[in-house]
């Protein structure tokens, strides 16, 4: 690991925005003939040992990574790491 010191430009600051496919949903008839009032009480139920971190992070997640140029150059050419 190197050491990077602010304010002689010898790293960079990526910052990586993820959130949850914000498409509105589609629904059928099919959905709208199930019982969502049961389906929100098991969802409600299923949270109940999710702490709000958690399910926050389901949902949206924001990280800031310094890197040195030494390692930046090749991971922004291939942020996800497998074969080019």
């Amino acid at each position: 690991m190197r050491q990077l010191t602010p304010g002689k430009g010898d790293f960079y600051v990526v910052n990586i925005e993820a959130y949850a496919d914000p498409t509105p949903p589609v629904f059928d008839k099919e959905d709208l003939a199930r019982d969502l009032r049961l389906e929100i009480n098991q969802l409600v139920a299923g949270l109940q040992d999710v702490s709000e971190r958690e399910s926050l992070d389901q949902v949206y997640r924001r990280v800031s990574i310094y890197m040195c140029g030494n390692c930046y150059r090749p991971w922004i050419e291939n942020p996800a790491g497998g074969t080019p």
